[in-house]
């Protein structure tokens, strides 16, 4: 077990001073590197996906930040929560670097910090320390008078792209003609839309207008319940692998989950195929636990007897299958702080989280499941740099890189979103 942050470990990897291996040695650059340059997700497990043409942009990062040593930023930080004091509260996701973690008010995943960002009514601003659909959620939660920041525009989401509100309307209407309108004898409708909360604000608005709802890993199982409630199938987006995986769980057939491939003719399926469907999966994934697989549990499992291993639910399915446990972040979490014996604890999920769960219980043996030091690219671009300038820019009256969700989205939006809090985790 190493105590060094993810960062760290990148550094020595770079330097020749560690025996591991990193998938980007890019890694040990300061995120400002890559903003204002041609359109990617910077070094990490996304480097590889394919990015919008429109995606959100970083400016420039005043030199000071970017020159300033860990130390220098971490005081500055420090200094600039002080002096805001109860008028900044600062949100922070189990994936982000322990650099930015040290410093976040809260701490949880997406469902937690949706609801945190609803708590704090007093906080004149929101920095919200994750990803781009994480703080729109957060300003269509949070009261019309604060403002919510994210400290890097280009902190977006592979997985959230994947489905846009173009191709989801083309989908939308493609089942429409096909399933018709009308509700069955029980009164539910042909198809219910659920969107992961790793989507845009706009796709949240449109499940609102359409009846559905949003869903996080953690109220998956409860969501999907709500939905089959109402409908009598269920369009999953944007990621294939936790509809599938919460869906067999419920008891469903594999051979009733057709996967939608955006922009082909009734998504690349038979009108058979889509008839007899319960759950309609779009063809989007995780990057980050996509680079987990079957194999890497087989080697846990040869090295150590009694491992454990856990992994999140947008693994895919074989993965899960082949794990002994899958559950939300925040599941992974209680379940090692649950532990009363020394245990071995292979992980699937990201690295940052992973780590923090290691240096935090050394009773236990922790580690992630694949050995490639790889963090999420998009949650990396959250730099203490970032950080110390939008805290200090709120000191001088000034508030920089705002996330504002218009009126029209945020009314729909809320609805979905309003549906998922009440869903409450198993």
């Amino acid at each position: 077990m190493t105590t060094a942050s993810v960062n760290e470990r990148i550094q020595l990897i770079v330097k020749g001073a560690s025996k591991d291996s990193t998938c980007s040695p890019s890694l040990v650059k300061g995120p400002w590197e890559f903003d204002g340059g041609p359109a990617h997700y910077g070094p990490g497990a996304s480097s590889e996906d394919t990015i919008p043409a429109d995606s959100p942009t970083q400016g420039v990062l005043p030199a000071e930040y970017r020159l300033a040593s860990d130390a220098e930023l971490h005081e500055r930080i420090i200094a600039a929560k002080q002096t805001l004091g109860d008028r900044v509260v600062i949100l922070g996701h189990f994936y982000q670097r322990d650099e930015i973690v040290q410093h976040a008010d809260y701490l949880g995943d997406s469902f937690q910090l949706a609801n945190a960002a609803k708590a704090h009514p007093e906080a004149e601003a929101i920095v919200f320390c994750g990803v781009h659909f994480m703080a729109e959620t957060a300003d269509i939660l949070s009261a019309e008078n604060q403002a919510v920041i994210l400290p890097n525009l280009a902190a977006g989401c592979s997985m959230a792209d994947m489905a846009d509100i173009d191709s989801v309307t083309e989908a939308w209407e493609q089942l429409e003609e096909l399933y018709g309108t009308e509700p069955d004898s029980q009164g539910r409708v042909p198809v219910i839309p659920v969107t992961y909360m790793n989507s845009s604000a706009a796709l949240k608005a449109f499940c609102g207008a359409h009846g559905g709802i949003v869903c996080t890993s953690s109220n998956a199982e409860v969501v999907l319940k709500w939905a089959f409630e109402r409908g009598q199938r269920v369009l999953f987006f944007p990621d294939q692998h936790l509809g599938r995986n919460t869906a067999k769980a419920m008891g469903v057939s594999i051979d009733d989950m057709p996967l939608w491939h955006g922009r082909k003719p009734l998504g690349g399926n038979t009108a058979a195929d889509l008839e007899k469907a319960k759950v309609i999966l779009w063809n989007g994934f995780c990057s980050v636990h996509k680079r987990f697989n079957v194999q890497q549990i087989e080697k846990a499992r040869a090295e150590f007897e009694n491992v454990r291993v856990i992994v999140h639910p947008e693994c895919p399915m074989p993965v899960v299958d082949a794990a002994d446990e899958y559950g939300s972040t925040d599941y992974i979490r209680k379940a090692v702080a649950g532990a009363t014996e020394p245990t071995t604890f292979a992980i699937g999920t990201e690295i940052n989280m992973v780590q923090r769960l290691a240096a935090q219980y050394p009773q236990h043996n922790i580690f992630c499941l694949d050995p490639v030091v790889c963090p999420c690219s998009t949650m990396y671009r959250i730099h203490p740099g970032y950080l110390a300038w939008v805290l200090e820019r709120l000191v001088a009256g000034e508030v920089v890189n705002q996330i504002k969700v218009s009126a029209e989205v945020s009314e729909n939006a809320k609805i979905a979103l309003e549906r998922m809090l009440a869903a409450k985790p198993l």
